[in-house]
């Protein structure tokens, strides 16, 4: 078929890695110090490789190739987890690890606790958007929570209205300075996602966050609920 997929030019690739890293699908390997789309049916045309090549070696082109095997890559994306679970030196930032915090469903009606009052509710780590893999466990069957990174601080119930039972990916379009939506989409269309609630502050700059979660939702090509719960500056909650 035709389709849209990476080249790499070879002339231009210094064999830096960074565009093996950046494929989540892992249809680039390096091979004899350079870098090779060596699985054709692995990518998935997005491009996250683009942006991080440092000497513009990958580009789009439109030709006949295989078929984006999304099976497939979910497939090696298993083993591939599977197998860094098993190594227990992390060679990366130690708080950018992905874990899963084991927590038991609660109740709206039970009251916390802890002495203080308060008991956390997150269950992923870790909870920015970038850091985040695209295939986790805890993505399996869960309900997605995307919120604006200030929201959290605005309003005082966040732990128990929003993250409670819930995997949580947070991010500030303004301050990252990048486009969310294709890490949304891999994560959305890579795993069993039951619902999506985004929750974005009132100031413009949260706009991005938004459409960035629903231009996932639309190219994820999944018909999953989903709603939009805007939190004002003054910690309330708007109508």
């Amino acid at each position: 078929m035709i389709r849209k997929i990476i080249r790499i030019d070879k002339e231009k690739c210094n064999g830096c890695g960074a565009c093996a890293d950046a494929c989540h699908e892992g249809a680039i390997d390096i091979i004899n110090g350079k870098a090779e789309l060596v699985r054709e049916h692995f990518c998935d045309g997005l491009g996250d490789c683009l942006p991080e090549c440092p000497t513009g070696a990958i580009s789009f082109e439109e030709r006949e190739a295989p078929e984006y095997d999304e099976a497939a890559v979910k497939e090696a994306q298993k083993k591939i987890f599977a197998k860094n679970q098993a190594i227990t030196a992390h060679a990366g930032c130690p708080g950018s690890k992905s874990m899963q915090i084991q927590r038991s469903e609660i109740p709206k009606s039970e009251k916390p606790s802890s002495t203080t009052g308060q008991v956390s509710n997150l269950q992923n780590w870790p909870v920015q958007i970038k850091l985040a893999p695209v295939s986790a466990p805890y993505f399996n069957g869960a309900k997605l929570l995307i919120a604006a990174d200030c929201a959290a601080y605005a309003y005082a119930g966040f732990h128990q209205d929003f993250i409670r039972n819930k995997v949580t990916l947070i991010g500030c379009p303004k301050l990252d300075q990048v486009d969310y939506s294709e890490k949304l989409t891999a994560i959305i269309q890579n795993n069993d996602i039951q619902s999506v609630t985004i929750v974005r502050m009132e100031v413009p700059c949260c706009g991005g966050l938004e459409m960035a979660a629903r231009k996932a939702l639309q190219n994820s090509r999944k018909f999953i609920p989903w709603q939009v719960i805007t939190i004002g500056i003054d910690g309330n909650i708007i109508e």
